[in-house]
């Protein structure tokens, strides 16, 4: 599949129609989506006949693509049932399976690396601090191959140390730079939109012994 292709795709699914600012919900856009994981795919071969978890997957977009781009098995982990209504009805609309568990990451009871590549667009940690890097530490507990994350470029280095010393990567790449475009959802939001830089990277879990 063609990255417009998958981009047309992903830019037909429903998002929030009532986010909720204490989750950090906000749309993974077609545009950012697209790309993380058709470079997961082409440039790593991390996403096709893999089983993907897509970790706070939200209206399913990233989990979706995954779908798209030939994964064996897809799961979406979402706190909120709201959203994992939606997500299931995108699903339903593009046709594809994918299982969906609502659960709250950090409470996570999976055992071992059974997941080759876990994708995700954690909350930024601007509500809950750490909130962020609790979703990472996770997926690389049960990741087996690598991790695809966004996480605000002003933050990388900070990223960049915690994952190597305290999350059980054994390398954290930042692949490339985006602009991820917030709209205004929510009522503090000043304007109608604003782009923030964030970084999309690639962690490698520390094999199990």
């Amino acid at each position: 599949m063609k990255l417009k292709q998958l981009e047309g795709l992903l830019g037909s699914l429903e998002q929030f129609s009532n986010p909720k600012i204490e989750l950090e919900q906000y749309p993974t856009g077609s545009h950012i989506a697209s790309r993380m994981l058709y470079t997961a795919e082409n440039s790593f071969g991390d996403v096709k006949n893999k089983v993907v978890a897509d970790f706070g997957c939200g209206c399913g977009t990233l989990g979706l693509a995954a779908a798209l781009l030939g994964a064996d098995h897809v799961i979406g982990l979402d706190i909120d049932a709201q959203s994992l209504e939606i997500a299931c009805e995108n699903a339903d609309e593009l046709e594809l399976d994918m299982e969906f568990v609502q659960c709250d990451i950090k409470n996570l009871t999976w055992k071992g690396q059974i997941i080759d590549t876990v994708v995700m667009n954690p909350p930024f940690g601007t509500r809950r601090k750490g909130a962020d890097m609790d979703f990472l530490s996770v997926a690389l507990k049960v990741a087996s191959e690598a991790v695809y994350s966004l996480h605000k470029t002003t933050t990388r280095d900070h990223v960049r140390r915690a994952a190597l010393r305290d999350c059980n990567a054994s390398s954290a790449e930042v692949l490339c730079e985006l602009r991820y475009d917030v709209p205004q959802l929510y009522k503090f939001h000043k304007k109608k939109e604003v782009d923030i830089a964030v970084d999309l990277w690639r962690f490698v879990p520390k094999k199990k012994q």
